[in-house]
């Protein structure tokens, strides 16, 4: 299996070192573009760095990354782009950046919006325009309503355990020159009722800064699954694929995605994924959001993960002590 990897700003090399190093295994490195909204943070508001420097920053490590053969996925994925989502001016912009990023080994763009999909596919030939995650698109039909759109499609994260939804998939794709990639280790609840909320939150984060704001969103996962009664919840009420299952998928798609922009510990998601193909440890701590805070003192042990298959689909399941509780004398190891 071939992995795409998140890129983002960080003020040393060692990230994009470890990229480069496994780049036989990477099928490309996905960002978004300096302050351009995103389904993740602006990249120019990188700790430690003035938004200049984080511009020129980006700017170094994508050259590194090109040259070393790797190939680049451009994100627009912001779940809003308000007043701007039709006009003129957004479309400048995006063709503008492309035409700049076409330097470093651009392939691809991954975007939320038909709009912004059918502007590249009438100016840009070439590039596969893939559908993002965040549309949740999981059915034959939901990728046929685009498909005039779009070459490719991320598939929505209910679906990642269900093998009859992702053949039927792989099948209409077949059919219809199409692709599909799998997003491998999110941390999202399934059908959160709050999904689309924050994504809009996360889309005017640079609006949102600036307002005498009465509330503080706390995100819903991480609320929900610190009930002690709920906790079993990471394991059946989420789409996440670990390691050792991920030879499963072969066949199915053409490379899964690591989500590893704003994980703290991104290196230990590209060793488990992509070198050991195994993990030892807390298996909440490879997520992006991470839940191994959300649950403490508790780990998820993932050598105690049951896994069973009914109809068709994969389950992961507490074997009986898949969640450890962490005490003064429990010495607890993984191998980051």
């Amino acid at each position: 299996m071939l992995f795409s990897v998140g890129y983002r700003v960080r003020a040393d090399e060692s990230f994009v070192e470890e990229i480069v190093s496994r780049k036989d295994k990477i099928h490309e490195v996905y960002c978004s573009w300096g302050a351009f909204p995103s389904g993740r943070n602006d990249q120019t508001r990188s700790e430690g760095l003035t938004p200049w420097e984080a511009q020129e920053k980006q700017l170094a490590d994508l050259e590194k990354i090109a040259s070393a053969g790797i190939k680049l996925n451009l994100l627009f994925n912001a779940n809003c782009y308000g007043h701007l989502a039709q006009s003129r001016a957004l479309f400048n912009e995006v063709g503008e950046t492309l035409d700049f990023a076409s330097k470093f080994n651009l392939s691809s763009v991954t975007t939320t919006s038909p709009l912004i999909a059918k502007f590249i596919k009438q100016n840009f030939e070439g590039l596969d325009v893939r559908a993002s995650v965040n549309m949740k698109i999981g059915t034959v039909h939901g990728m046929e309503y685009v498909a005039e759109y779009f070459d490719s499609y991320y598939v929505q994260r209910e679906k990642n355990r269900d093998f009859t939804a992702l053949k039927a998939l792989r099948a209409w794709c077949d059919q219809n020159g199409k692709e599909m990639y799998l997003l491998a280790n999110s941390g999202c609840l399934n059908d959160c009722s709050a999904h689309t909320f924050h994504d809009n939150l996360v889309a005017h984060e640079k609006e949102i800064a600036k307002m005498d704001n009465g509330y503080a969103f706390e995100s819903v996962c991480r609320k929900y699954l610190k009930q002690e009664d709920k906790r079993e919840w990471l394991l059946s009420g989420t789409s996440f694929i670990r390691p050792e299952d991920v030879e499963k998928y072969d066949g199915l798609v053409k490379a899964m995605k690591l989500a590893t922009r704003v994980h703290n510990n991104p290196t230990r998601i590209l060793r488990a994924y992509i070198d050991r193909g195994r993990f030892v440890g807390n298996l909440a701590g490879l997520l992006e959001p991470d839940h191994s805070g959300t649950i403490y003192p508790y780990v998820l042990e993932n050598g105690n993960v049951a896994v069973t298959y009914e109809n068709e689909k994969m389950k992961y399941a507490d074997a009986g002590n898949a969640f450890v509780k962490l005490e003064e004398n429990y010495a607890y190891q993984q191998n980051d």
